[in-house]
C-alpha cells in the first residue's frame, strides 16, 4: 500500500515556474513506477511524465518539465518551467507496481489528492 501527497501547486503567470512534490509512504518506494498526470475541467486525466529507470514526457511538456525522484526521501518532483495557460489543471501523482510501462491513468493503482496549478496569461 502506498499513500501519496502532492504539494507545490499555485497561481503563476505565463512563463513562470513551479515545482511540485509528491511525498510517498511505504518502504518500497524505489520499486514503483511513478507518474504525474493532470486533469483540466471537462477533460480526461492525461499523462504528463513518468519515471522508472528512464523518464518519459508528453509532447506538450517536453523540454519544459522535468520529472525526478529521490528514493532516499520517498519523494518525486515535477519541475515546471515556461508555464503556459494551457498547463492549468489539477496535477496528480500516481504510482504503480505494474512492470509494463503505463501511459494511461487506468494503469495506476495509487493516487494523491491532487494539487491545483493555475497559469494566468
Amino acid at each position: 500500500q502506498v499513500q501519496l501527497v502532492e504539494s507545490g501547486g499555485g497561481l503563476v503567470q505565463a512563463g513562470g515556474s513551479l515545482r511540485l512534490s509528491c511525498a510517498a509512504s511505504g518502504r518500497t518506494f524505489s520499486s514503483y513506477t511513478m507518474g504525474w498526470f493532470r486533469q483540466a475541467p471537462g477533460k480526461e486525466r492525461d499523462f504528463v511524465a513518468i519515471i522508472r529507470r528512464s523518464t518519459y514526457y508528453a509532447d506538450s511538456v517536453k523540454d519544459r518539465f522535468t520529472i525526478s525522484r529521490d528514493n532516499a526521501k520517498n519523494t518525486m518532483y515535477l519541475q515546471m518551467n515556461s508555464l503556459k495557460p494551457e498547463d492549468t489543471a489539477i496535477y496528480y501523482c500516481a504510482a504503480t507496481n505494474n512492470y509494463l510501462l503505463q501511459y494511461r491513468a487506468a494503469g495506476y493503482e495509487y493516487w494523491g489528492q491532487g494539487t491545483q496549478v493555475t497559469v494566468s496569461s
